[in-house]
């Protein structure tokens, strides 16, 4: 059965900018909440609340208790349909921002003109509230369209921290008949081409790496010549890492942490570093594993006095894989791009070097990332006098362009597929 509607822009537009303020209302009921990924509670508050906006639209309530104890539970919401056809929609729930650093940056609610700054305006409560712009504006606008397609709503506990479960809970739950998994990250646009929004149709994946150096130790006065220092054997280490990075393949190493020994008067028999690797391809991303994985093994660095060498180990500790450009991305951002015409925009497709929760699901069902409102400087929360520090913020102009481009684009793709 096709399912057709022939949308008035009027009434779609009029419906969006009446339910605006409600919308904003919810978002500052969200963002007053703080939803850090270790503050289970928070977390948890956020999704109850959650819940309770998007009820009176006829949807159900399961909460998953996250694979890690110390995170909240998962959100699926569910309103099914009578016909064959389902949408899965994805935000998340936590934030990178613990309460003790929102306190210290002052860093709340605050209106300034066109933009809102506060903790997830733009990473990702503002997606979040676009969901309930669309699907509200759907239920007034197009009952028939609304009433057939069944609605899956996902939202991840611990996103910021990947958790490994999501992606297997989204792929357990995804409603048969399943045409979309659109990702609600905030929209990607540059300032100075405002009618070219960036839709998401890749990202790189990421590998977190660990380097354990093992020396041995030694009185640094009395016996130096029997140490093998691993601090100076991981800071030879650390270059040739840096060096694997590759922009022209989209290939980037970052060393992140890094600490070694005990006391100065110690020769250090350990260090350490941690960091990641991120490329959008999977041959690209298996080569790094193997280069990094071939810095194992005896060390340059030895004891002077009987030669005995340092250890390197490497161990990859988690990984997610790439979502590559493929056919079912590009189908998507076609049917966005074609709405959006009329709209007068001209979209672009971006590969975005970040990770989302379309990383889990884009092999399994055709899968569109970017499209929550317009923000900037996610992860953010620092701000100075002089401007040179803006924390995180959410455009209020952009949610009603963004929320019509979104209800006649699903429009266009239920009645496509």
């Amino acid at each position: 059965m096709q399912i057709a509607w022939e949308p008035d822009l009027g009434t779609l537009r009029a419906h969006l900018e009446n339910r605006l303020p409600a919308a904003l209302d919810l978002l500052r009921e969200m963002v007053a909440i703080n939803s850090f990924t270790a503050n289970r509670d928070g977390v948890n508050r956020l999704g109850r609340r959650t819940a309770e906006a998007f009820a009176p639209l006829g949807f159900s309530t399961e909460r998953v208790p996250a694979a890690n104890p110390a995170w909240g539970d998962h959100l699926v919401l569910t309103r099914p349909g009578n016909g064959e056809r389902a949408v899965a929609m994805i935000s998340h729930l936590d934030t990178v921002f613990p309460p003790e650093e929102e306190e210290r940056n002052d860093f709340r609610w605050r209106v300034a003109g066109d933009r809102i700054y506060g903790p997830g305006t733009h990473d990702i409560k503002g997606g979040t509230v676009m969901m309930w712009l669309v699907l509200d504006a759907l239920r007034a606008c197009a009952p028939a369209l609304f009433e057939a397609v069944t609605w899956k709503l996902f939202w991840n506990a611990a996103e910021e921290a990947f958790s490994p479960d999501f992606g297997p809970l989204c792929r357990e739950r995804l409603a048969p008949g399943t045409r979309a998994a659109l990702v609600f990250e905030a929209e990607g646009r540059e300032e100075d081409q405002p009618d070219r929004p960036g839709l998401v149709v890749a990202r790189k994946g990421r590998t977190a790496w660990r380097i354990r150096v093992s020396g041995r130790g030694a009185h640094a006065g009395a016996r130096h010549a029997r140490g093998a220092n691993a601090i100076v054997q991981l800071a030879l280490l650390l270059p040739h890492v840096a060096r694997l990075t590759d922009y022209a393949r989209g290939l980037t190493f970052n060393v992140g942490t890094v600490w070694g020994g005990t006391v100065t008067n110690r020769v250090p028999h350990e260090a350490v570093a941690e960091g990641e690797f991120r490329a959008f391809d999977t041959a690209t991303f298996v080569e790094a594993c193997v280069r990094l994985q071939a810095l194992a093994g005896p060390g340059e660095v030895c004891s002077p006095e009987d030669g005995f060498p340092c250890q390197v180990a490497v161990e990859l500790v988690s990984e997610t894989r790439p979502w590559p450009r493929n056919d079912g991305s590009d189908r998507l951002f076609e049917i966005w791009r074609t709405t959006a015409a009329a709209l007068g925009l001209d979209p672009e497709p971006e590969h975005r070097g970040g990770l989302s929760d379309g990383n889990l699901l884009w092999d399994v069902v055709p899968t569109l990332d970017g499209l929550g409102p317009r923000g900037e400087n996610d992860h953010c929360s620092e701000h100075s006098a002089d401007g040179s520090k803006t924390p995180e913020y959410v455009a209020v102009s952009s949610f009603v362009p963004k929320a019509t481009w979104n209800c006649l684009a699903i429009a266009r793709l239920m009645a496509e597929s």
